[in-house]
Formats: structure tokens, sequence, C-alpha cells
């Protein structure tokens, strides 16, 4: 039976999460807190399968939590409690970047939390949670190492620049990809010779923030995509969270559609979708690539693809993926050129596709 740890200053919240949490076997509430501080405090003397975390607390809210964590070198697997505003997507991607896992927006109503789609998303994130490796501490992307990996970028691109050929990348992430994506996309270089698509499987109104973010840190332009983008080299396209992101041709041009079919594998986007739209494009080569995440998003989808075009597929090596399950699916399916960690990843796009 895992041992959760569940942290939130409203004595009602903490009674509902703690209820939603029992009523699965797999689960025992072993302490609350109700704030940071005492977190930080029970966080020192024990060790818990998962931590549901709040973020605003009195005298030590979640994130300075995080941080006091990352500092102290004490490693936990995290679920943020998060509220759904644009405030709190920002905040959400603090946490994410300190090392919590994943998140699951909280209703301001506890009430509301009694919903099954409140309780069913909260014990099958947190089952994955407890299940996940637990981050490495004190790992966010340094712009110490983004001026090592532009070193780097260089002597990759004299190489890379003879590759020839029209190709796209199209990368699916999950649980632990915003943190991941922070490893790779700042690492591209302006002049990557192809557009770059992404689906990470977030609810709407967290994908903006995920964006401007990544935008802010790289040279390559990141932005949400939006219905009618026309992809071009050199930018990276972000499948809006609650929309399947399809890849249209029209008069030789590629541009984005979104679709609003049911949820595949459970989740919307999913990157499956983005794959298979693909099958019928004129690219010289697709380079998929699967990085850490729950499930078996993209297997299928590329399964597809490969049966129309050729196809250039990297998975991230496990023991860097925060839940080694998407990459797993694909690896299982034979379906894999490479197997890299995290922080090579960038570099085989670049010599994949190539530099202008």
């Amino acid at each position: 039976m895992k041992k959760i740890l569940v942290v939130d200053d409203s004595a009602l919240m903490r009674r509902v999460l703690c209820d939603i949490i029992e009523s699965d076997e797999r689960f025992q509430v072993e302490d609350r807190a109700v704030n940071g501080l005492e977190a930080l405090d029970l966080l020192t003397k024990k060790t818990y399968d998962a931590v549901v975390l709040d973020v605003n607390m009195p005298q030590m809210n979640g994130l300075e939590l995080l941080k006091e964590l990352q500092k102290r070198k004490i490693s936990a697997r995290v679920l943020m409690a998060s509220t759904d505003t644009k405030e709190g997507a920002k905040t959400t991607l603090d946490a994410l970047e300190l090392g919590a896992l994943d998140f699951v927006h909280k209703p301001n109503n506890a009430m509301d939390c009694r919903t099954d789609a409140f309780k069913n998303r909260l014990l099958r994130v947190l089952s994955v949670v407890a299940d996940s490796r637990a981050p490495s501490i004190g790992k966010s992307f340094s712009m110490e190492e983004l001026k090592t990996s532009k070193k780097m970028v260089e002597l990759v691109g004299k190489h890379a620049s003879d590759v020839v050929g029209n190709k796209v990348v199209a990368l699916a992430s999950s649980t632990g990809g915003p943190r991941a994506l922070q490893s790779v996309i700042p690492r591209l270089p302006k002049n990557l010779k192809a557009p770059v698509v992404i689906v990470q499987h977030m609810p709407a109104g967290f994908t903006a923030s995920l964006a401007e973010r990544l935008d802010s840190l790289s040279e390559v332009r990141v932005k949400e995509a939006a219905e009618g983008d026309v992809l071009e080299a050199g930018t990276v396209y972000i499948a809006k969270g609650g929309k399947h992101l399809n890849v249209q041709s029209s008069s030789g041009k590629y541009s984005i559609h979104y679709s609003d079919q049911p949820t595949r594998e459970g989740v919307k986007p999913c990157a499956n979708y983005m794959y298979e739209s693909l099958m019928d494009s004129r690219y010289d080569q697709v380079v998929c690539v699967v990085m850490t995440g729950m499930g078996a998003d993209g297997t299928e989808g590329i399964k597809h693809l490969k049966e129309k075009k050729k196809i250039h597929v990297i998975a991230q090596e496990a023991s860097t993926c925060a839940v080694y399950g998407m990459p797993r699916s694909v690896v299982n399916a034979e379906l894999v050129d490479q197997v890299v960690p995290l922080d090579q990843i960038a570099q085989e796009i670049i010599m994949n596709v190539g530099v202008k």
C-alpha cells in the first residue's frame, strides 16, 4: 500500500482529498500537514510514496516548500493540486520546474471535488506519481548548461548543414514533459531546417503558458499552435490543451488544424492523431520523438505513419524519464531507431533534420 502525505491549509479540503485517496485500496494517507513548514518537518523525518501539495498556504506555500526540498536535497514525488487560472498556470509550471511531477486542477469549492471526474483524475495521476522515478534534485536546466549546449550545437551544426530533404519533427510527451522539454527546446538552434510540432498532455489553459516560458528560454520561436498556422522551419508549435492537433497540407504548405474527436488513450490532445495526420504529407521524413509520460500514446500513431512514410524514431532513455511509459511502449513495439538520454535528444534532432 502506497503511503501518501496530504498538504492543504483547508481542513475541509484535506478531509475531502483524504477521503478520495483512502477510497482506493492502493493508497493510505500516512500524514496530513496544514502548510509547507509542517510538511517540511515531516519530509525531513519520513519518506512517502507521494505528496499531494496545495499551492496557496500560510507560513510556507507549496512553491516555497519545493524550493526548500531542493535546497536540502530531499527527494519527494510531488503531485500539485492547483487552480485553473492564468496565474495558476504560471504557478503550476514553476512547480513542475522545481521538481513536482504532475498536477491536478483542484476546484475552488471542496464540494466540487466530490465529482467522479475529479476523483478519477486525482487517483489516476496519484498512481502514476507514486510509481514514478523520484525527481533528481536541483537539476533544472541552467543558463550555464545552455551555453555549453550551444557550443555543442555549433559542433553538431557543422555536420548537420549538409543534411538534405524536407522534414518535420513530431514530439509527444506527458508526465514529466514540461520540465523535460526545457532540456530539449532551448538547445535547438534558430536555423533548424524543420518545424517542430509537440503534443504535451495538458489541460486547456496551461499550454499557452508553457509555450511562453519555452519561447523565453529558446532561440527557436515557440508558440501555442493556432488554427491555420502555417508550419515554418525553426518554429515550435505546441498543441492546445483540450483539442487534437492535426497537420494538414494544401497547395504545398502545411498548416495546423484542430479536431474535436473524443479522448483517445484517455487524453486530449492525443499524439496518435498528430502522427496519423502526417501519413499523407509530402515530407521526405518525419522525425518522431517520444519522451517521458504514462501510457502508450504515440505508439499506434507512429505504427500507422511508418506504413506510409519514411520515419526516424527517437525515444527517451528510461533512467532520464520521470515516467517510462510512452517511450517503453514504442521500444516494445520495435519502432525505435535510437534510445537517447534526455540531454542528447536535441542534438539527435539537429543531426536528423539539419540546419540552414
